[in-house]
């Protein structure tokens, strides 16, 4: 990470001088649930807050996809197929004008996992975005994920997640549809108080990186307060993660207004 970090920093130096500045208005469609399944609703809680990113945690098991952080966890009523393709086939049919990022963090063996997602995702073909066109739905694999030169092998409907680790190719790249990166790994801020000057640079550092690429950016493990959603919000990253989806919903509906 030490050694990825000074590469990073080294192509920051490109983004920052190169890219524009990215002045935008947000809304609820900038929120990001983390762990959506762990809510008392999944999806439903997110979806009428009006976000436009939901992250499901997947294991696969007996030929299904269970939702769940850990293997442990697991129950038998908490599949994907019921918490989220379901649920999206209902909304997507009668809902044109929505638009909405399913981010699939894969926890173990992605070759069984993208093989079963690929069955799984059959009817909701229609709604999905593809290399080609920009649709209802983007669906986005994080977590366990293959190598980037595997990207071709699976279909176009199939787009990842990019930590800015494994260096990728022009192609390539065109799979890539978010960059995420460890709020941690840069900063130790809390989400109160000052955030000290070093750090500042850093957080403009990599998420100008992405911007660079044309790629929207989010953060994963940063402080989940309104103090940390204005930092990212001030610094242009695209989605704002939470676990606070109501708080986070009327905080991001406020900002239409101002």
């Amino acid at each position: 990470m030490k050694v990825f970090i000074v590469s990073l920093f080294i192509a920051s130096f490109f983004a920052i001088t190169n890219a524009k500045g990215q002045v935008k208005r947000y809304t609820a469609a900038n929120g990001h649930s983390h762990n959506d399944y762990l809510n008392t609703t999944p999806f439903f809680l997110a979806y009428e807050n009006g976000f436009g990113s939901i992250e499901a945690d997947i294991f696969p098991v007996d030929e299904m996809l269970y939702v769940a952080h850990k293997k442990e966890e697991i129950h038998s009523n908490k599949t994907l197929q019921d918490l989220y393709i379901v649920p999206l086939i209902r909304k997507f049919s009668s809902d044109s004008a929505r638009k909405l990022n399913l981010l699939i963090d894969i926890k173990e063996n992605y070759s069984l996992s993208l093989s079963l997602l690929i069955k799984e995702l059959e009817p909701l073909k229609p709604y999905l975005s593809t290399l080609d066109k920009s649709n209802y739905i983007t669906i986005i694999i994080s977590g366990d994920r293959p190598p980037p030169t595997a990207y071709k092998n699976y279909p176009d409907f199939i787009f990842f997640d990019y930590d800015l680790q494994w260096p990728h190719n022009s192609e390539e790249l065109k799979r890539v549809a978010l960059v995420s990166f460890p709020f941690d790994k840069i900063s130790k801020w809390k989400g109160k108080g000052v955030l000290n000057a070093e750090d500042e640079k850093k957080i403009k550092q990599v998420i100008g990186t992405a911007h660079a690429m044309k790629k929207p950016f989010r953060f994963w493990a940063a402080p989940d307060s309104e103090q940390s959603w204005k930092l990212q919000m001030k610094f242009h990253a695209d989605f704002i993660g939470t676990d606070k989806i109501n708080e986070l919903g009327h905080f991001l509906r406020k900002q239409k207004n101002t």
